[in-house]
């Protein structure tokens, strides 16, 4: 530029910077970040995503060695027939359809599922009222003692507890010295031998197995339920069941739907404690899945019945499992 007056060249004025980038070319906060070598939040949300990774990656290595691969097995299994060492023969869906037209195989089922009362409903009733009791009793040797006492049978081998239990079964045991002590002697007999009495029998021991674990269990529950709501409970003049019922149980859904999950599998895949005290006898009477697909694979050699057992007994346990959990989510 000319000065007009004196003839001279005037200095250019400086450039003024915009306030933000302009164009296709330019930088933002994250060309800022890359440029300055700092991870974007993009790049930082990909690395931690490859942490994750790397950290299931040995469990779900595992899982599909242990878990996934022989369910892709035994499915395959299901669809022949082969005892186990010879060449197996293409069955198709027969034995499926064995599987629900065998009578031995059918009255299984139905004991696993009469065991529910006993694996289930017991435990998880017995619980809340045993959890209930021990929260109102006063911090101390007594109520530790107890809760020891109740979970002691949750860590005992279930081997071990279905031998103790046929040995206070039998004819000499425990349970009959008891009934003779008190006068009730007429009402003696061998508890495991008889067909109308081996099946509660089984049913107890399952019982008195998982009752510690549910009392436990609610008992941790019950104490994280905010103490406010007892006491304003107790201001509305509210009883003990009626605190129970709409402060305890309301607290303990979760709770609940946790063991009612665990305990519905332990009945329907019940086989440590039938197979120590009766191995399904007399006759058929506690003869349940875990039982029978046991005795057709390893003694009558029929693989194939046996894995498409196995895969129903897979399909009834999801089918009674899943409700639960649904139901639970809903209520969340």
């Amino acid at each position: 530029m000319i000065d007009d007056v004196r003839g001279r060249e005037l200095p250019k004025p400086a450039a003024v910077a915009p306030d933000r980038p302009e164009g296709p070319h330019a930088a933002g906060v994250g060309g800022s970040a890359r440029r300055s070598g700092r991870p974007t939040a993009r790049g930082e949300a990909r690395r931690r995503l490859a942490i994750g990774w790397l950290f299931v990656l040995p469990a779900l290595a595992f899982f599909c060695a242990f878990v996934i691969y022989p369910l892709i097995t035994a499915v395959r299994y299901s669809l022949y027939h082969w005892n186990g060492i010879g060449a197996a023969t293409w069955a198709g869906i027969d034995n499926y359809v064995r599987v629900f037209t065998e009578p031995e195989l059918l009255i299984s089922i139905v004991n696993a599922l009469i065991l529910i009362v006993f694996f289930t409903v017991i435990p998880v009733a017995g619980g809340l009222a045993l959890a209930t009791l021990i929260r109102t009793m006063r911090p101390g040797p007594f109520a530790t003692m107890a809760r020891t006492v109740l979970f002691l049978p949750q860590i005992i081998p279930l081997v071990a507890a279905g031998i103790a239990w046929s040995w206070m079964y039998a004819q000499t045991g425990t349970i009959n010295t008891i009934l003779d002590a008190v006068g009730l002697g007429f009402l003696s007999r061998s508890w495991l031998a008889g067909f109308g009495t081996a099946l509660p029998a089984v049913g107890l021991i399952g019982s008195w197995v998982l009752t510690g674990l549910c009392t436990i269990l609610l008992l941790t529950g019950i104490g994280k339920i905010d103490a406010s709501l007892y006491e304003a409970a107790r201001l509305d003049g509210a009883g003990w069941w009626r605190e129970f019922v709409t402060v305890t149980l309301p607290g303990l859904r979760r709770e609940i739907a946790v063991l009612v999950t665990i305990t519905v599998i332990a009945a329907l895949s019940s086989f440590d404690i039938i197979y120590t005290t009766t191995k399904g006898g007399p006759g058929t009477s506690t003869l349940v899945p875990g039982i029978s697909i046991f005795r057709l694979a390893f003694t009558q050699s029929e693989v194939g019945l046996a894995s498409a057992f196995g895969i129903v007994l897979l399909a009834l346990v999801l089918l009674a499992v899943l409700p639960i959990q649904l139901l639970a989510r809903e209520r969340d």
